[in-house]
């Protein structure tokens, strides 16, 4: 209904999981690769836990999209049956054609068969569990022993549970540490934050085609994120009904009224009002209220001249600092200030997982990951971080090259002082491009993002596909924060270079690249200047 007026070629808040929609921010994409590396090297039972709308569906949504060739998937979206009757669905699944009356032993055998035969060809099988918590007792002891069909190296299934925070409750429970001790890796999904919650709604808008500027407010986003608690299924609800609001009233911005009319027409909108007290009870809490306000009072009239200094805290109590508490994606030490790598052992460069994800005393490799949102094409558009570059570099073929991805570029090294930061000598190569009366007038944007730690990260994993001497980078100022853009390559018309984008690897198109003018660049950075 409202697509024509912001510009849109689909609905971008539909609460059904569309993998086009994924948003690696708020630790979905880091989860995502820790996931995939924990599949494809064999790493057993894998737990996900999240809140009722967190976004569990959508990622294991991503996550079969994006697991290669060689693993064949079963997917159970419910799995409260018998023991019996999960076999025989895990084996439909399968194809493997068993009657529906055979036994457990005939179903448990055809399985262990397929798993073999798929095991020799160098074939992996996955099972995606869905609402886990709701699995009787008897089926996840079944789902256990499962797990320990396996030769002398390899499992020859792997799971994913999925579920509630109740699935970690269940998990504790001591007759169930059989299972709970062969959990390999858990993670959890956390409510987004409000800044998260900015991200994840103007990179849903720049998904479904919308090209203009920032249309939430940050007023309107912390609305947003107190109605929705930070749940993507909420923050779609809310977001639908606030544009479908803004529409009825033909403006292009959303304002807190538009957000307030979604939230009367939903469901967790509606607050329950607090019970009333009987009338006798309201009079007597009143007296009391007033006696106790009236004492203090007199108090203090006839014992100020006896006032006391404070007494001294005690030191052991001063000294005693508030227990910090745990979370499941918090096994990874802090970031000390000032730097972007957590402290611990170090992780190869070329490994594929966020180390920082994993909540495991043996995480897996890091991996590179940032919030996603689509760089704004207009000059006046508010500039949004980086979308994750989700491919790992097992997954895409790597051109070989003669420098490391982080070093200065050699035609631009003669005129780098020594030690000179990457991300000041390709700004200075752009300001020479914009300063150039031959440069070719178009570019693509690859990213925008407004953590330079960040962006080093992005520029080792973009240095694999392409030349570093082809990426320009420009410094503006979009509503006040300071923002890096980063563009590659020059063309001698608009078509070239959005032909080109067609052609570019697909972890470079993971924030959606468009086509730039360079006048339009160079405007945009001279308003920045004033602007500063």
């Amino acid at each position: 209904m409202y697509y024509e007026h912001f510009g849109l070629t689909q609905a971008p808040f539909k609460i059904t999981p569309n993998t086009d929609f994924f948003f690696s921010g708020g630790n979905r994409g880091p989860v995502l690769e820790a996931l995939i590396y924990a599949i494809t090297h064999g790493e057993g039972i894998v737990k996900v836990s999240g809140e009722v709308g967190s976004g569990k569906t959508m990622l294991c949504n991503m996550l079969q999209s994006r697991l290669p060739p060689n693993v064949e998937s079963v997917y159970l979206a419910h799995p409260s049956v018998a023991p019996e009757e999960a076999l025989h669905a895990i084996a439909f699944e399968l194809g493997l054609g068993i009657d529906r009356h055979a036994d457990r032993l005939e179903v448990m055998h055809a399985l262990q068969q397929h798993l073999l035969e798929q095991h020799a060809a160098g074939q992996r099988v996955v099972l995606f569990i869905e609402e886990s918590q709701s699995m009787p007792l008897a089926t996840l002891e079944e789902i256990r022993l499962l797990s320990n069909l396996e030769t002398r190296n390899d499992k020859l299934l792997q799971m994913v549970l999925f579920g509630q925070p109740e699935l970690d409750e269940i998990l504790r429970r001591p007759d169930i540490r059989q299972l709970r001790d062969r959990i390999a890796h858990s993670f959890r999904l956390d409510p987004l934050g409000d800044d998260e919650i900015r991200e994840y709604l103007m990179f849903r808008m720049r998904a479904a085609g919308y090209r203009g500027p920032e249309i939430f407010s940050p007023t309107v986003v912390r609305q947003i994120a107190k109605a929705s608690s930070g749940l993507t299924r909420r923050i779609n609800l809310i977001a639908d009904k606030a544009l479908l609001a803004a529409f009825s009233e033909n403006t292009h911005t959303i304002e807190p009224r538009h957000v307030q009319a979604a939230l009367r027409d939903s469901e967790f909108g509606q607050a329950p009002r607090p019970a009333r007290l009987p009338r006798q009870y309201a009079w007597a809490a009143a007296a009391l209220v007033a006696g106790t306000a009236l004492g203090a009072v007199l108090y203090a009239l006839v014992d100020n001249s006896f006032a006391r200094p404070p007494a001294q805290a005690s030191p052991v109590m001063a000294a005693t600092p508030a227990a910090p508490t745990p979370t499941a994606m918090s096994a990874a030490p802090p970031t000390p200030a000032g730097t972007g790598t957590p402290p611990g052992p170090a992780v190869p460069a070329s490994a594929p997982v966020a180390e920082q994800a994993l909540h495991t005393s043996n995480p897996a490799p890091a991996a590179l990951h940032a919030s996603p949102a689509a760089a704004t094409p207009s000059a006046a558009a508010r500039a949004t971080p980086a979308a994750a570059l989700p491919a790992t570099a097992a997954a895409q073929p790597q051109p070989a090259k003669t420098e490391p991805p982080d070093a200065v570029p050699a035609a631009d090294r003669a005129s780098a002082p020594p030690g000179r930061d990457i991300i000041a000598n390709r700004v200075d190569a752009m300001n020479r491009l914009l300063k150039s009366d031959t440069a070719k007038p178009f570019s693509i944007q690859l990213l925008t993002t407004g953590n330079e730690e960040q962006l080093r990260n992005h520029l080792k994993a973009i240095a694999k596909f392409v030349e570093v001497n082809d990426i320009y980078m420009y410094r503006s100022v979009a509503q006040g924060r300071p923002a890096v853009s980063v563009l590659w390559g020059t063309f001698d018309d608009r078509q070239a270079a959005q032909d080109q984008i067609v052609d570019l690897p697909r972890p470079l198109r993971a924030n959606r690249p468009y086509v730039r003018s360079i006048d339009e660049i160079r405007a945009e950075v001279d308003r920045s200047s004033v602007s500063r």
